[in-house]
């Protein structure tokens, strides 16, 4: 009996993932199980929460190996508003009777497994390790301008205070996100 391999079903979408892990795999530094968390976890952000511009990055941007590989993109909304940011787009709108455009910003994605335990040493060598905002490069001429017309740009940008969103893997291949800050956070108001 012969077989015919034209006839085989298409690639799933998981197999998809892990093959696009095996060409990460040559250049990495990383254990192959980080990387497939990370293609996971880059997966879902595609494909369930519609971000854009997702990328898994094994080096800082000094070229300096990264701890772990670590996801950026673009959410289709804010995943943060600082609560003092909060405060004065209400009294934008209130004053303007219009709401305030919430523009998204880029975001880091720490893709972990739920049975790993984590340390606050091994959460600030991430800390430490990344910049405030994945690929931002402005000039100062545009953030200077931003300052005049923006609201909330005190918290936003280069500005911000540096976050991650943890992610956490299950083995029934649900990921949940978590906000998580470099230091101390100031609560969000009721």
């Amino acid at each position: 009996m012969k077989f015919d391999t034209h006839s085989l079903p298409p690639a799933s979408a998981i197999q998809d993932v892990l093959d696009a892990t095996k060409s990460t795999l040559k250049d990495s530094p990383h254990e192959p199980h980080f990387l497939h968390l990370a293609e996971i976890v880059k997966h879902n952000l595609q494909f369930q929460h519609d971000w854009t511009s997702v990328r898994i990055h094994t080096h800082s941007s000094s070229q300096l190996s990264l701890p772990r590989p670590i996801v950026s993109g673009l959410p289709p909304r804010r995943a943060y508003i600082h609560p003092e940011e909060q405060v004065e787009i209400l009294k934008a709108e209130h004053e303007t009777g219009k709401p305030v455009e919430q523009v998204p910003e880029q975001e880091w994605v720490l893709p972990t497994h739920w049975d790993e335990k984590w340390t606050l040493n091994r959460f600030a060598e991430m800390f430490d390790a990344i910049e405030v905002v994945p690929g931002a490069e402005t000039s100062q001429e545009e953030d200077d301008e931003e300052e005049d017309i923006s609201i909330g740009y005190k918290w936003r940008g280069k500005n911000r205070q540096k976050r991650v969103l943890l992610s956490t893997v299950h083995d029934d291949s649900t990921v949940v996100y978590y906000i998580m800050h470099d230091g101390l956070a100031k609560p969000r108001q009721n």
